[in-house]
């Protein structure tokens, strides 16, 4: 998320939510330690903590705490969820270093409102750059806490003792010494220090930066793993709703009577919500299915051919992200100019589980069992819907099974309650994978203009850049151009009304796909155009040394030798930067005669600071990048209108295991404190894809996705076979 996005969140309910949050934490806890922390507490050793533009300015604001009892076991909780990008192993292990802690003594809580302070939700990459050091501050605050209390139980003075593995010793005298938990037995205590402990530098780290294997690992492959839809109340049912033929479609009439004949099913109908209700879930659908309905629904138009030229027609006027020089020069020096357009297609999230709640009402309380990015924001929306206090409602976030962006709405959960409130039962809703491609929220189709030239030495001597649909992140160029300018039509997913035919939304690294693949395709077009190998061409206009160390990594690694592009060897490189990480990587694929695409190796470099848990961070990149194929080389919703053609992945294609490439991760590390590392790989892999394509082929490719079929046709386009 950029500054603006998050400036925009809804804050308004942050200080209750956190009041409940400590209140009932603090009514919880028998005896033992509680420590709470802001973010303005949190002070790292390399780098101060900055806080998101709009969030609470009260010095009462905590964002991070967590206890330890009289076990010694120390319980960290967080409104952070883990939908698998392996948190919980990386942030017990901040923990475990600031509190000179055993790793195994340490237990996470995340997502519970009633547990866990205000978050507000799982995206953009923050969890370890901008919560991390909120949550190493309160470790560290915990650790001075017990270093006083030890003081005191000791009868020494806090210079001579010291911590390690859940113990303060004496250094004088190791045989002195009193454990966490006997120093939280029979106590109930809530301190804030006056001066507040600073962060461990690097150096001092022992658990930080090894590469660990994830925690939750075990219980995923065994199947122990709850999710949503695993979990089971008494009197529970399921239920099966009645969903409309197309987005905007109106209900006529609805005929009942044969679903009521099912034995033990109830019919709820309320305007224009239709559900049926059993206690065993193949009931409910066989319910469904005698349900008979007539819908009025609209036109099927736009649809996935016509809908660039309907957005062109639409677009907001442009705001200039970034300018610089003066373009009519540099279009008057330019020898070579190039004025190109690319495409990107609608995208669904796919995850693997699909949208489920689970939800209880009891009197005026109600608790929800939610897959959801966004705990506290259900919360809030849940409240509202049931007429009720924020703190009467208790959202708890099981395991995730993938989000990306897409679970940070709740329609599935509002449905569950508003059902559970009719039916006076517990409901769990959980959406076919039709309902889920149905009320997903895409990525929006958009279009980069890019209007650029090369001067008479073989630089770029202007660069002209327009965005429409994508908005701004990853927009602007990164690279040292005299003569610039970026204008973005639209911010991120915000259309103008009846832009897009139906909802879109977050989609990983919201826009830097978008615009990754229409910036480094163009660097690559010029490159070609002046006959200069692609990464020298990119490396002569690069003045950032973080982006100048990752590309030269890559390409070491990767094993590069200089040639112009298209050189027949199926070569391709990109470059960028997300969510304060710099990345670049190097690709090898294969094309056959009927535009087959398969990729054989990529090779991605990152800078994203110290890498808090690399095993963890190899795994987020293998991950984006196999995931970046699929909107690479197959993914496109197929839709007329508000009609989704595309219901199952029969026709909706994700990359399979036979199509993952060959994946090596570098990380450069430039002393910079950690950054984003869950996005910053999938936002070059079009761009990578498309630039290998085109030294294997000859063939430029400027819409994705790059089906075959697309190929195959820009292969017939070109005037001759590439060198070989």
């Amino acid at each position: 998320m950029n500054a603006d996005e998050i400036a925009a969140l809804d804050f308004q309910d942050w200080r209750s939510a956190f009041r409940v949050s400590r209140r009932q934490l603090l009514k919880g806890l028998a005896s033992g330690i509680a420590i709470a922390v802001s973010l303005r507490d949190a002070r790292a050793a390399d780098e101060p903590v900055r806080l998101q533009a709009g969030a609470p300015s009260s010095t009462a604001d905590f964002n991070a705490f967590l206890t330890i009892d009289e076990s010694g076991r120390v319980t960290v909780f967080t409104g952070k969820i883990e939908m698998g990008q392996g948190v919980a192993t990386s942030q017990a292990q901040m923990v475990a270093d600031e509190l000179d802690a055993s790793l195994d003594s340490i237990d996470v809580v995340m997502g519970d409102t009633d547990r866990c302070p205000y978050d507000m939700g799982t995206w953009g990459s923050l969890t370890t750059r901008v919560f991390g050091p909120a949550l190493r501050a309160a470790a560290a605050e915990a650790r001075a806490v017990l270093i006083e209390l030890a003081s005191e139980s000791l009868q020494l003075p806090k210079a001579r003792l010291v911590a390690a593995e859940g113990v303060v010793y004496d250094r004088q005298a190791a045989t002195h010494r009193v454990t966490y938990g006997q120093l939280a037995h029979g106590k109930k205590i809530e301190r804030h220090l006056t001066l507040k402990p600073g962060l461990k530098a690097r150096a001092q780290l022992q658990v930080m930066g090894k590469p660990l294997k994830r925690r939750d690992g075990r219980d995923k492959v065994t199947g122990k793993a709850q999710y949503a839809a695993d979990i089971r109340l008494p009197g529970m049912l399921y239920a099966q709703l009645l969903r409309p033929p197309a987005h905007g479609a109106r209900l006529k009439r609805v005929e009942l009577g044969p679903a009521r004949q099912v034995a033990g099913v109830q019919v709820v109908h309320e305007g224009e919500l239709v559900a049926v209700l059993h206690a065993a879930p193949d009931v409910a659908a066989e319910a469904l299915s005698r349900v008979q309905a007539e819908w009025d629904s609209p036109a099927g138009t736009p649809d996935d051919r016509t809908i660039y030229d309907h957005l062109l027609k639409l677009a907001p006027s442009a705001t200039t992200l970034d300018a610089g020089g003066d373009l009519k020069q540099g279009k008057k020096q330019a020898k070579q100019q190039f004025d190109t357009t690319y495409y990107n297609a609608y995208v669904a999230h796919a995850p693997m589980e699909t949208h489920t709640a689970l939800a209880k009402l009891d009197g005026k309380h109600a608790t929800i069992w939610a897959s959801t990015q966004s705990p506290f924001g259900l919360q809030r929306e849940a409240a509202e819907l049931l007429g009720v206090a924020l703190e009467q409602v208790r959202v708890i976030t099981p395991f995730v099974g993938g989000g990306f962006g897409g679970k940070s709405r709740n329609l599935q959960a509002l449905e569950a309650v508003r059902l559970a409130k009719l039916v006076g039962k517990p409901v769990q809703v959980t959406w076919s994978r039709a309902e889920e491609f149905f009320y997903d929220s895409f990525r929006p189709a958009a279009i980069v203009k890019i209007r650029s030239g090369l001067d008479g030495k073989g630089r770029v001597g202007f660069w002209d850049y327009d965005v429409y649909y994508a908005g701004e992140r990853g927009a602007q160029h990164l690279y040292d151009f005299a003569h610039h300018r970026t204008s973005v039509h639209g911010s991120g997913w915000k259309a103008p009304a009846g832009a897009h035919p139906f909802a879109t939304g977050a989609w990983r690294a919201p826009g830097n796909n978008t615009n990754s693949f229409a910036r480094e395709s163009q660097i690559d077009l010029m490159a070609a155009a002046a006959g200069i190998d692609p990464v020298e061409f990119r490396l002569r206009h690069l003045k950032e040394p973080r982006l100048v160390a990752v590309l030269k990594a890559a390409a070491q690694r990767f094993g590069w030798t200089p040639a112009r592009s298209p050189s027949g060897r199926g070569y391709g490189v990109a470059c960028g930067s997300d969510a304060g990480t710099y990345v670049a990587a190097i690709c090898e694929v294969k094309v056959d005669a009927n535009g087959a695409v398969a990729v054989k190796r990529v090779v991605c470099a990152q800078d994203m600071g110290f890498v808090v848990n690399p095993a963890g961070a190899t795994s987020q990149t293998e991950g984006g990048i196999t995931m970046g194929l699929g909107y690479t080389l197959t993914e496109e919703v197929r839709f007329s209108g508000g009609n989704i053609s595309d219901s199952n992945f029969d026709t909706y294609e994700i990359p399979r295991f036979a199509d993952a490439p060959k994946i090596e991760s570098v990380f450069v590390d430039s002393g910079l404190p950690p950054q984003g590392g869950g996005e910053p790989a999938i936002i070059i892999t079009g761009a990578v894809v498309a630039n290998a394509i085109f030294d294997a082929t000859g063939a430029r490719l400027f819409a994705l996705p790059m089906t075959p079929e697309r190929v195959k046709q820009a292969m017939a386009s070109v005037d001759r076979p590439p060198a070989r």
